[in-house]
């Protein structure tokens, strides 16, 4: 019997030792560019994480009286761009998002959000324009947002600017080819909307400095919003995500608020914009873990055990750990299933949007805002080896 089991022990080491010679062998074989990726995203490889791809996005807006459109558009329409994104990957893997906000109508230029992950505070920045001034210094907005921002230094992330106006591009002190060339020289491009008619030369040639794209938009015209069956219900389940919500320590009530009201502000935008947003909320670019304890264990950002009563909702505060540990995965539980029933439902209204375009595509050719970013969004992404699923 003994002698049995020294040879199964024998062959025990010798089949592992044989599954690690082959596993080895397989690594050597595949080349890293095309190894198969980790379970998650973040998981760790070689004892480091793995490093998600970024995208980030700085919009430039001119903010003078003649621009309330322009702004307008810009409000209502930031969910559907960011929407864009919820299929991009690099590799395989899901980029990070982050958006920046300038006004720059009456000078000197002023940042109303850095770069930034918190889409709340985004949709903020955007609903706090004020609409003033009239003067359009485009070349030292662009030296400004390159300079001060924080741009990733990776040469794969994908970094731009949008400024949208309808002044000449010549005008301030800051000569625009100076600033083009210096963001482009750290890997930032230009993409300029003109609001107005055709695109003047300083726009095209401001962007073509910068490998960026010259677009032109009608700033006047309302975003056409194509009904679906679906709208209300995506809607209203955005709204009921918020339940699910868990705030926590010095940021926890500000967030709260904030959530709410840009809700709310989206609702008033139109029932596309809270429509946009919905979706949004239901995806992984919107993250709330400076706030919300969902986020931030299922992030591992946060240790419920370390965590002092009073810097938890009442409700929780009196709970055991396990109590409080069951009371966060109910809640994470909840939000999954609805942002399963808001993804759901997006699919048909998808495809019930697209086939209604097809017949509006043939009766107005404008541009408007989110075409213009989506469409110079896509094509620069896409030579940065960036992918779009359906």
């Amino acid at each position: 019997m003994k002698r049995l089991s020294n040879r199964l022990s024998c062959f025990v080491v010798l089949g592992l030792f044989a599954v690690a010679c082959v596993a080895r062998a397989q690594d050597k074989a595949v080349p890293k560019a095309v190894a198969k990726p980790p379970v998650k995203a973040d998981a760790k490889a070689d004892g480091k994480k793995k490093k998600r791809p970024m995208v980030q996005i700085a919009i430039l807006l001119d903010n003078s009286g003649s621009m309330r459109g322009l702004i307008n558009q810009a409000r209502s329409e930031l969910w559907t761009v960011v929407n864009e994104f919820v299929t991009a990957k690099l590799g395989g893997v899901r980029p990070n998002l982050q958006v920046a906000v300038y006004h720059y109508g009456n000078p000197p230029a002023k940042l109303l959000v850095p770069l930034t992950d918190d889409l709340d505070r985004v949709s903020e920045a955007l609903f706090g324009i004020p609409v003033s001034g009239g003067s359009e210094y485009c070349g030292a907005v662009i030296q400004t947002a390159t300079n001060d921002l924080k741009w990733s230094s990776e040469g794969r992330d994908l970094k731009m600017i949008f400024i949208a106006g309808n002044e000449p591009f010549t005008q301030g002190p800051v000569d625009y080819r100076v600033a083009c060339k210096a963001a482009i020289k750290k890997g930032i491009m230009i993409n300029t909307i003109h609001c107005g008619r055709g695109i003047p030369k300083g726009w095209l040639d401001g962007a073509a400095l910068a490998d960026g794209k010259a677009m032109n938009i009608d700033h006047t015209q309302t975003v056409v919003h194509v009904a679906s069956p679906q709208d209300k219900q995506i809607a209203q389940l955005g709204v009921d995500l918020n339940k699910t919500y868990i705030a926590y320590g010095a940021h926890g009530k500000l967030g709260v608020l904030r959530q709410s009201k840009q809700d709310g502000n989206a609702k008033k935008a139109s029932i596309a914009s809270a429509q946009q947003r919905a979706v949004t909320k239901a995806n992984a670019y919107y993250r709330n873990s400076a706030w919300d304890l969902c986020d931030a264990i299922k992030e591992g950002k946060v240790d419920l055990a370390k965590i002092k009563p009073e810097d938890l909702p009442e409700n929780m505060r009196k709970m055991t750990l396990e109590q409080r540990l069951a009371y966060v995965k109910k809640m994470q539980t909840e939000r999954g299933k609805i942002k399963k029933q808001i993804n759901e439902l997006n699919v048909a209204r998808v495809k019930f949007v697209a086939e209604k375009r097809k017949l509006l595509a043939e009766k107005t050719g404008k541009e408007t805002l989110d075409k213009a970013l989506i469409s110079a969004i896509r094509e620069q992404a896409t030579k940065k080896k960036f992918s779009f699923g359906k």
